[in-house]
């Protein structure tokens, strides 16, 4: 979702950005930098703290950036340049997806320090690297075709996708350190409290630092866009959509002045207003598909063009596919609709 009420948002640092392998100080021992991406989406924002672990000083990284030449280059110019020497003490994940796990082995091991990340998504994270969650291959060739997908050009490069996840995280860590909701990490002598999310990934985990009013949101929150939140071939009659809803409530007692640092996008801050903005997006979008189903029963590709305005490229196609189940299974599991799967095996949703 491009953001139409941006504006109810602050931007403090205006149309500023990090240029790959630089950063910028947000407060102080809190600094941004930036990696870029091959997608549309062509960026992803990853955090330097100030800390000081087992008596050393020296920094934590929290997200890490695919495994690429160009991000394992930005990175070599960011510790030769902007660590004033010291070195990495623990890497922190986020989630497990490939932007912000895709480098953690490699950072973990060219500093002999220690991922720090959720369980599930530790495992999660592990099993996809060998093989692939979701976005491609065979098994989610045929979970979209069972929705309705029949293009056979797209279906195929779905299938030719297996590698999808490994390309990008080839490798992951032999050994963690278990963050859970309400854990309180010491990072530079300040408290950051995790917050555990689900719905864009199993067990998302936000950093909030009630002293310097922080939130590293990840992915829970973003300013211009609204957060992927998919079914996948894996567990097909999930409601992940529920749970990223539910767990927006998760950041309700934060102050309004947080400055928030996304995954993507600028810092900002206006966190209520913007957890607002997405809550009434999910609203009117779950209306569009409840008037779509009455209309006539609807399989989610059919439900493309109503939840998405633009065209998509297959890239794209995949994680709208994923967000399209995920409205109808909220509907289905909420008994508003119901389902059935017609001669050729796809399912079709209609008012229950």
């Amino acid at each position: 979702m491009a953001n139409a009420r941006e504006s109810e948002l602050h931007y403090p640092l205006g149309d500023q950005v990090p240029a790959p392998g630089e950063v910028l100080d947000l407060r102080p021992g809190v600094r941004w930098l930036r990696m870029g991406l091959p997608f549309a989406l062509d960026h992803i924002n990853l955090w330097l703290l100030r800390d000081e672990l087992d008596g050393v000083e020296g920094w934590t990284i929290v997200d890490c950036g695919i495994d690429s030449a160009p991000t394992r280059e930005a990175w070599e110019r960011v510790f030769a340049e902007q660590l004033q020497g010291l070195p990495v003490l623990r890497v922190i994940v986020t989630h497990f997806h490939p932007d912000h796990f895709g480098l953690a082995h490699w950072l973990t091991g060219k500093w002999d320090c220690r991922l720090w990340m959720s369980a599930t998504d530790y495992h999660l994270g592990k099993m996809a690297s060998t093989s692939t969650i979701g976005m491609g291959g065979a098994t989610a060739a045929d979970f979209f075709g069972s929705h309705g997908l029949t293009d056979p050009e797209a279906l195929d490069k779905i299938r030719a996708r297996a590698s999808y996840f490994p390309s990008m995280v080839p490798a992951v860590p032999p050994a963690f350190r278990r963050l859970m909701d309400g854990d309180m990490i010491r990072i530079g002598g300040q408290d950051w409290r995790c917050i555990a999310g689900h719905g864009h990934s199993p067990e998302h985990i936000s950093l909030f630092c009630a002293e310097a009013k922080v939130l590293i949101s990840g992915d829970m929150v973003l300013p211009r866009i609204s957060t992927n939140v998919s079914v996948v071939d894996v567990e097909p009659e999930a409601d992940p959509l529920k749970l990223y809803l539910d767990s927006l409530g998760r950041f309700d007692d934060l102050p309004d002045d947080t400055l928030v640092l996304p995954a993507h996008g600028k810092p900002f801050t206006g966190l209520h207003q913007r957890i607002s903005q997405l809550r009434d997006h999910h609203d009117e979008r779950l209306a569009e598909v409840m008037e779509a189903c009455a209309v006539a029963p609807q399989t989610a590709a059919e439900l493309l063009p109503v939840l998405f305005k633009r065209k998509l490229d297959l890239h794209q196609t995949t994680f709208a596919m994923g967000e399209s189940v995920a409205h109808l299974n909220l509907l289905w599991m909420a008994g508003k609709l119901r389902r059935s799967r017609d001669e050729q095996g796809v399912w079709r949703y209609a008012l229950a």
